[in-house]
């Protein structure tokens, strides 16, 4: 699958596609629809299927600070694409220049000079352009004129509700793993590499791969049990805090993973986890045998929980 960053480094390569635009946050099952309506269309014109999306999002340029955590970063979202027949990934950097190009120049230079869309399917809600102008009723009465089609995404539902983003978060901010698991079509995920930390879990007894977020805020907080993915023998069942560690002092959030029955080196690894059984939320307390006390506690929960899942499987 080929990353296209910026419409200046679209080529004439790149002509002749099916394409969608959009934030594709979680790559839910909804996303996953609209990716299989534009598989079977690409399969039908013979053509690379294309996935236009913006980084930041479009809120998040608008009202920095002020919107929702994401459920995937940008390198998540990438990696959750490659399973859906996508060839290619368009990455528009949406700054000043963007947000103020007119409706009608943005369907010019994106859709028809840069990718020849033949097929383009987007929300009936879409809003694009200066001052968001552009709605799918311009996008067809463009394509009626360029000849490419314009198709209106199909609404999934589960549990007779819109599968969406915020609906996913919102499940995660109640602690409803299960319901974001039914509504992604998988276990929420975080991905990341292992980075080198202060080593104090080691010290503690309980030594933790940490996983820098790399985001402004984490739709889940708290301990967790985990599956990690990415290394041998996967999957490898472990006990995770997300979060800023107030008991030592921690200010920046990140994700601590320690593995059960697992010694080894994974420095430098890039893994996938797996969020799959709230414990308990984050907490401070007053001392390190506290503390301690509470990882171990938090160990054997977890172990307990992912025995009872494999008599379950």
């Amino acid at each position: 699958m080929d990353i296209i960053r910026g419409l200046y480094n679209l080529r004439p390569r790149h002509r002749g596609c099916v394409a969608t635009i959009g934030n594709f946050d979680g790559v839910h099952l909804g996303h996953q629809a609209v990716l299989g309506q534009l598989a079977e269309r690409a399969a039908v014109l013979s053509l690379p299927a294309v996935v236009i999306t913006f980084e930041p999002q479009p809120r998040e340029f608008f009202t920095p600070g002020g919107t929702p955590p994401r459920l995937t970063r940008f390198r998540e979202k990438v990696q959750a694409l490659r399973r859906f027949s996508v060839d290619r990934v368009v990455c528009l950097r949406f700054n000043a220049a963007l947000a103020a190009m007119p409706a009608a120049e943005f369907i010019q230079r994106l859709l028809v000079d840069g990718l020849a869309a033949r097929y383009l399917v987007v929300g009936d809600d879409f809003r694009f352009g200066a001052g968001r102008a552009g709605d799918f009723a311009m996008l067809r009465e463009a394509g009626t004129r360029q000849d490419f089609q314009v198709a209106a995404m199909r609404n999934f539902n589960v549990d007779g509700e819109r599968v969406s983003s915020t609906r996913i978060r919102a499940a995660l901010a109640r602690d409803d793993l299960a319901g974001a698991e039914k509504l992604l079509g998988r276990p929420y995920r975080m991905c990341g590499r292992v980075a080198h930390g202060d080593r104090r879990g080691r010290t503690l007894g309980f030594p933790t791969a940490n996983i820098h977020l790399h985001r402004k805020s984490s739709p889940v907080n708290g301990v967790y049990a985990v599956e990690m993915f990415g290394l041998e023998n996967e999957p490898l069942a472990g006990v995770a805090n997300v979060g800023a560690r107030p008991t030592v002092g921690g200010t920046r959030s990140q994700l601590e993973v320690h593995l059960l029955d697992f010694s080894g080196d994974i420095y430098g690894r890039h893994v996938q986890v797996d969020f799959l059984r709230k414990l308990r939320p984050e907490q401070r307390f007053d001392s390190l045998e506290a503390l301690v006390a509470q990882i171990r506690a938090d160990a054997v929960a977890a172990r307990d929980f992912h025995a009872g899942r494999k008599q379950r499987d």
